[in-house]
């Protein structure tokens, strides 16, 4: 950042609101209503990057009248140690590179919350989501918003969007229409809901709440509930009909 984008951001920065990025409101509503919707009594959920679990037992609280196995991927060893204490099966798992470890058609429900922007192969990752997930089956995905308001004045004054510096872990950026563009490529997914969370620079979460309902796309985080579609395959097959210049996995 410049000096003054750095002071800016710094004197802006409201750690007690923070919490809203991750939106966990918006996850455990959109499960509870597929539960709903279609009447399930048992439920195979992954939280891929799930830290210690705090998705998936947010999910296992809500729907106590649900019979739930939790999965999620995790690779750092005090995030897995907690996860399994809490009766959370962990596949530690490069998932640019590897496989998931279990049959096809296996799960009801995939979470990534935060995940996706740490990672270049997402080809190969939606691609496994696709041959694990049910059809019918639904991805909830949470990215930072490279699109939000923040990151827009950030570029306004010739710096770098917080969501995606240089000298930080995110090397993706997402905005709603071209994560829409990317999904639905030749019809293995569906997106059928986007929604915001957390609205810099407002102090109070009531307020960010408001604003991130209003303006869903210019929030600090985005969230897609997805459906899988029933055309079979794997979505790794989009790049057979494509040329890009860097060569992704395809496994």
């Amino acid at each position: 950042m410049t000096a003054i984008g750095e002071k800016v951001y710094n004197l802006l920065s409201l750690e007690k609101i923070y919490y809203l990025t991750f939106g966990r409101d918006i996850i455990v509503s959109w499960v509870d209503e597929f539960v709903r919707n279609f009447q399930r009594k048992n439920l195979n959920v992954l939280d891929i990057g799930c830290g210690c679990g705090t998705d998936l037992l947010n999910i296992q609280i809500t729907l106590q009248n649900v019979a739930i196995d939790l999965y999620g991927v995790e690779c750092y060893g005090p995030n897995v140690e907690q996860a399994k204490k809490s009766g959370i099966t962990i596949f530690s798992i490069d998932m640019e590179r590897e496989p998931i470890p279990v049959n096809d058609n296996f799960f009801d429900i995939v979470i990534m919350n935060q995940f996706l922007e740490h990672t270049k192969e997402i080809f190969w990752i939606l691609s496994e989501i696709s041959r694990v997930i049910k059809k019918g089956g639904i991805v909830i995905v949470g990215v930072p918003n490279l699109a939000a308001w923040s990151n827009r004045l950030w570029l306004l004054l010739g710096t770098q969007p917080s969501s995606i510096e240089l000298m930080g872990p995110h090397i993706r950026g997402f905005t709603a229409p071209n994560f829409k563009k990317f999904i639905e490529t030749d019809g293995y997914f569906k997106l059928l809901k986007v929604a915001g969370s957390n609205f810099w620079p407002f102090p109070y979460a009531s307020i960010c709440k408001f604003f991130s309902k209003m303006f869903p796309k210019q929030s600090v985080s985005l969230f897609f509930l997805i459906k899988r579609e029933n055309k079979n395959g794997e979505f790794i097959r989009v790049l057979e009909t494509r040329f890009f210049e860097t060569p992704y996995f395809r496994g």
